[in-house]
Parts: structure tokens; C-alpha cells; sequence
């Protein structure tokens, strides 16, 4: 069989999948060969003499004949190559330079180092608790997410290989975390130029389903767990005041345990770092002699303070598994508490409104109906969840 016939035999094959070789006969011996595609003109495969195999369009740009490089065709899907060759020839008719934009790209950064420019960024938009959140993921599962890739080379499969990982190691929740994170660093790679428009390769993956559970407490279970915390105030007041302040504002953990005394203001909780930003939480009278009972550290502001701060939020949850334990409550979360104080209110007929501004609720829709809420009725309303979350309600 010569040369010539197994090339034609090697066109017929490739001509039933759509393809066509380069001139209708594939030149063998030469350094660069390319496959063209019979069904989208100018789109094509080439193949160097090392095996390397890259997925490329051809087209007028600027008047003359431009080459675009795609990808590598070992880690490009056919499907997806063709949908970016689609869109960089549709940018040629519309008279942009899709070669250009390739030489931009050809000078993305590696991972690692674009990592390290969107900290440095992006990360004084960030709240202290955000940063300190995410320094943490970055640490686990970012710094080596992608060794030696370039951001313009990575992706769908990788960065879902990569989620796969993340999820498998830390839990569905923290999978989730990690790639919201990482789906806002490839937007800023587009937006700096580093990667083509509407190519993140978070696109068309979702997410990890969040598990739908929710636990509240009844009148009983709370008084129960109640009694249990004002026992353990004997030894333990400061740890022990913390979880009834949490029961009785429904605040979040991290809220309460980085409240100051310079937050605190008459029957309002001015927390300046919640996890929506600034806001103002209403407390009734037993939240204010909990916090009045309190001591002041002669140099540290919070009221919750300690030496260690990580350690003193370890004990917070220890203690509150060994309080659950006691009240006969193991099934109870620590965010349930927040769950029982607005489904408390709820019961008490407050309005939907008047349960998100005792919550601290951030969504823009909810805020505009808080507008016309008079404080002293949310004070009201404050007064009414404790009383009844201290068991004295009727």
C-alpha cells in the first residue's frame, strides 16, 4: 500500500466523523499537519512532529489571514473547542481581532502567582472574619489546587477534578465555599485579561446539593436547656452567659463572641462586623443583666474575651454539646438556637418583617420593609421571645 492510498483511506475514515484532511490529503513527513473540520470552516486540529495536537481556528482579521490557537487538543474537549471557535469567528465578522486577545492570553500568570495578585486585590474588599475564613481555604485546599497550570490553560475537567477533591477532603460545604471562591478568581482573570470572555471553566458545574435541615425547639426543650446553662454558670459564667445570649437574640456565634463593650449601646447590639455587614440587633431586659453581670477586662475590649480566643471557642462548643447532652437535646446544632428564636416569634404571630430585623436579615427587599418599624415595637417583640425562651411566658 503506498502513502498515498492509506491517505485516502485515512480521509474516508475521518470524513465520517465531519472532519477533512488539510488540501484533501494528509501530508505526511511534514514537521506540522492540520485536520480541518468539514461541517465549521477555518476550525482544525494541528499536529507537530513531538505528538503535541492543538485545536486551532482560521480566519480574516484586519485583512489578511489570521491563526488563532484554542487549546490543547488532549485537554479540550471537541465540543468545547468548537463553541470557542464559533465565538472567536463571530468576532471576526464583527470586526474584533480574536488573535490579539490569544497574545494577551499567551501571557496569563501560572496559578500560583495569579492567587497571590487576587489576594492582594481583592482581599481589602474583604471583612477581618471573610479574610480569615478564606485564608484558611487558601492554606487547605487553593495554594497547590492547580501546580504548574496556567490560568488561560485550565479547565472545566480540572477545576472539577479539583471540587471533587476539596468536597471528598472537607465536606460538601466547604466544596462549595472554595469554588464560589474560585469561580470569582476566573471572572477577574476574564475582566484582567488573562483568559478569554465567557471562558470560566467553573461554567455549567454545580454545586454540591446543601443538605435541608433544620431543628427547632419547643417550649420544653428550651426551658430544659435553660435550666442546664444557668447550673453551668457556676462554673463556667463566661462560656455559659455566651449560649444564653445566643438563645436569647438569636444572633450568630461568631456575632456574640466578638461582641465589645463599645457595641453595646442601651437596649441595641451595634455589631459592626456580622456576617451581612453592619447592623443593629434589639435586646429586652435578660439579655441586658447577662451583660451587665459580666466583668470588664482592664485592657481587652470584648466581653467575651480570653488570652486564647481559638480556645475559648472550642470551650464554647464543648460546653454547649455537654448542655445539650444534660437537657437531653443530642440531635440540637448550636445554629438551631437561631432557628427556635425566629420560629418562636413566628408562633408568637410577629410579622415576617419584624422577624428579620430581629434576626439582622441583610437582603435588600427585606430592608425596605423594615423602614417602617417603630424600635420601640421591636424592643416589644425582643422582650416577648425572651420571656418566653426563659420559660415565663403563659
Amino acid at each position: 500500500m503506498t502513502a498515498h492510498s492509506l491517505a485516502r483511506i485515512v480521509a474516508e475514515e475521518l470524513a465520517t466523523v465531519g472532519i477533512a484532511p488539510f488540501n484533501g490529503i494528509r501530508r505526511w513527513g511534514r514537521p506540522r499537519q492540520t485536520i480541518w473540520s468539514l461541517t465549521l470552516a477555518g476550525f482544525g486540529i494541528r499536529h507537530y512532529a513531538s505528538g503535541r495536537k492543538v485545536y486551532i481556528v482560521q480566519t480574516m482579521m484586519a485583512g489578511r489571514v489570521r491563526t488563532v490557537t484554542i487549546g490543547n487538543a488532549t485537554l479540550l474537549t471537541n465540543a468545547e473547542a468548537t463553541d470557542v471557535a464559533k465565538r472567536i469567528l463571530l468576532r471576526a465578522q464583527t470586526g474584533d481581532n480574536p488573535a490579539d486577545a490569544a497574545k494577551r492570553i499567551r501571557s496569563s500568570p501560572r496559578f500560583d502567582v495569579f492567587l497571590e495578585e487576587f489576594w492582594q486585590k481583592v482581599a481589602i474588599q474583604w471583612k477581618p472574619s471573610t479574610i480569615a475564613s478564606h485564608n484558611i481555604s487558601r492554606r487547605i485546599y487553593l495554594d497547590n489546587a492547580f501546580p504548574g497550570r496556567f490560568v488561560d490553560e485550565i479547565t472545566q475537567a480540572e477545576v472539577l477534578k479539583w471540587f471533587k477533591r476539596v468536597t471528598d477532603r472537607g465536606g460538601p460545604g466547604a466544596g462549595n465555599r472554595c469554588f464560589e471562591l474560585v469561580r470569582a478568581m476566573f471572572n477577574k482573570a476574564e475582566s484582567w485579561g488573562y483568559r478569554e470572555e465567557c471562558s470560566n471553566p467553573c461554567r455549567g458545574i454545580r454545586p454540591n446539593r446543601k443538605r435541608k435541615f433544620q431543628c427547632f425547639l419547643s417550649v420544653d426543650e428550651l426551658a430544659r436547656f435553660g435550666a442546664v446553662l444557668e447550673e453551668l454558670k457556676q462554673d463556667f459564667p463566661m462560656q455559659a452567659t455566651a449560649l444564653l445570649v445566643i438563645t436569647l437574640t438569636g444572633c450568630r456565634k461568631s456575632e456574640i463572641l466578638g461582641l465589645t463593650w463599645g457595641e453595646v449601646k442601651g437596649r441595641r447590639l451595634l455589631l459592626h462586623d456580622g456576617k451581612t455587614g453592619p447592623r443593629t440587633v434589639w435586646v429586652g431586659e435578660e439579655v441586658r443583666a447577662l451583660l451587665d453581670a459580666m466583668p470588664r477586662h482592664k485592657t481587652h475590649d470584648q466581653i467575651f474575651w480570653h488570652d486564647k480566643p481559638t480556645q475559648f471557642r472550642s470551650s464554647v462548643q464543648h460546653h454547649f454539646r455537654e448542655a445539650r447532652k444534660a437537657a437531653g437535646l443530642l440531635h440540637v446544632r448550636l445554629h438551631d438556637l437561631r432557628h427556635s428564636f425566629a420560629s418562636h416569634a413566628a408562633a408568637m404571630s410577629e410579622t415576617l418583617p419584624m422577624i428579620g430585623k430581629l434576626l439582622g436579615h441583610a437582603r435588600i427587599g427585606s430592608t425596605a420593609r423594615y423602614a417602617h418599624l417603630d424600635d420601640g415595637q421591636v424592643v416589644a417583640a425582643a422582650e416577648r421571645v425572651g420571656e418566653l425562651l426563659e420559660g415565663r411566658a403563659g
